[in-house]
């Protein structure tokens, strides 16, 4: 009995200490968020509740950078994120700006410019950035006008606010903020 138990205990032991070597990576500086709309969805224990859009981004932080026309170069695809493609899906069939989107997984492109961004909703999903960008996936392109923040955003942020049609998905970073009008049966 006593050997039976020398050897568990020394067993455990080597366990504990190797899980003791593991060596995880640092966190990332452009860390994964997961937003819902609606905004509590995800936390809501009934059964009831479903989700109509979730988006999956990185947030990469301002840093003191200048970021639209410099990091961020005017006119040219943007992941609208750090990382990977910003990832949006429907859960059921929206419209952006009038224009049918179907239930589905998409990436979220953006275009920005001085004045206003071109929203890209496309199929090509996980994919590093926008390095691999195909405009032919695209599956629509609407522009939205911008508006400066009160004060600088330091972490590129999303949210959804309600509207009496479905809801915009507002995006800041830095000094600039949008609002993409997404309209579906509530």
């Amino acid at each position: 009995m006593k050997r039976l138990f020398l050897i568990l205990f020394i067993s455990a032991s080597a366990l504990f200490a190797s899980a003791q070597e593991t060596k995880f990576p640092i966190l990332d500086s452009s860390p994964a968020d997961i937003l819902y709309y609606p905004l509590n969805v995800a936390k809501d224990k009934s059964t009831e509740a479903t989700p109509v859009v979730r988006v999956i981004y990185s947030r990469p932080q301002k840093k003191g950078r200048e970021i639209f026309g410099v990091l961020e170069q005017f006119g040219n695809v943007w992941r609208a994120g750090a990382n990977e493609s910003t990832e949006i899906r429907f859960y059921k069939s929206v419209k952006l700006n009038g224009k049918k989107i179907s239930k589905g997984n998409y990436s979220l492109f953006v275009i920005p410019q001085k004045d206003k961004w071109t929203i890209i909703i496309n199929r090509q999903t996980d994919k590093w950035g926008a390095f691999s960008y195909d405009a032919s996936k695209d599956v629509l392109r609407t522009d939205v006008n911008i508006r400066k923040s009160a004060k600088v955003i330091q972490a590129l942020s999303m949210t959804f606010e309600d509207t009496a049609s479905g809801a915009n998905l507002v995006i800041g970073w830095d000094d600039t903020i949008v609002a993409v009008p997404f309209s579906f049966k509530k």
